[in-house]
């Protein structure tokens, strides 16, 4: 198992590609932090793994609240004494045209999907720069590299974090740290299956493989970027899209 041993820590791992995510590392032998808003699906994501098998905690984290994000750290190193990944996966959409976005939609997705993954990161570096080792891996998007209409607040806030990757890369290497982004395209998570049929179809077929990406297909990425085997990448930004952009 790739990832025996580790522990991990994944934000917004309550459903879609975080969910798939926390499973994927618990099969490869990690114990995951499952963290997210919802207390149910925190529940759930935390027995759908044990009952597999696998290792798992629960935790209700708000990534913009610096004292849940510091409760979370200290009570995961408290029992197992160690940090070895953090996945940034939370985040928001509230779409708009630029003529028309309000702030509270700009900030919000700001103080999410921007400002949490540094929260989180913040948090969490000093105990992987104490061991000497540690990978931290930011969820940034298809729209984080070539922008996309309607989405001035996601696409800032997803160049944003591969800014961030370039930066931490460079920082935190030669501390044994390694720090990368994962861009996924188009991905068949709850959210996107509730939409109408025509407007599912009209999205595969801009992939030249003429599917959308299951949340297992980006999960098997994150697993493969924490461990072990990908020892020398270090400040990537990954796209999976199935061709998309071609």
């Amino acid at each position: 198992m790739r990832l025996a041993n580790k522990v991990a820590v994944i934000t917004g791992a309550a459903s879609g590609i975080g969910l798939a995510t926390a499973e994927k590392f618990a099969a490869e032998g990690a114990t995951v932090i499952v963290c997210d808003l919802n207390q149910a699906g925190v529940d759930a994501a935390v027995a759908a793994i044990t009952e597999k098998g696998g290792k798992a905690d629960g935790y209700i984290v708000d990534v913009t609240n610096k004292d849940q994000i510091n409760t979370m750290r200290d009570a995961v190193l408290a029992k197992h004494s160690r940090i070895d990944v953090l996945v940034n996966n939370a985040g928001i959409v509230m779409d708009a045209q630029l003529v028309k976005m309000t702030e509270e939609q700009f900030d919000k997705v700001v103080d999410i999907n921007l400002k949490g993954t540094y929260n989180m990161a913040r948090a969490l570096v000093d105990t992987m720069v104490e061991q000497g080792s540690g990978v931290i891996l930011n969820a940034s998007s298809v729209v984080g590299v070539y922008g996309n209409f309607g989405q001035t607040n996601y696409a800032a806030t997803k160049f944003g974090v591969i800014g961030f990757v370039k930066t931490w890369s460079r920082e935190l290497g030669k501390k044994g740290i390694r720090v990368n982004a994962v861009c996924p395209g188009f991905v068949a998570t709850p959210i996107l299956k509730s939409m109408p049929e025509k407007v599912l179809a009209d999205m595969a077929n801009k992939v030249p493989m003429k599917r959308l990406a299951e949340p297992s297909e980006i999960a098997n990425v994150y697993a493969f970027l924490a461990s072990d085997e990908a020892s020398y990448i270090n400040g990537a930004a990954l796209e999976v899209t199935g061709g998309l952009t071609l």
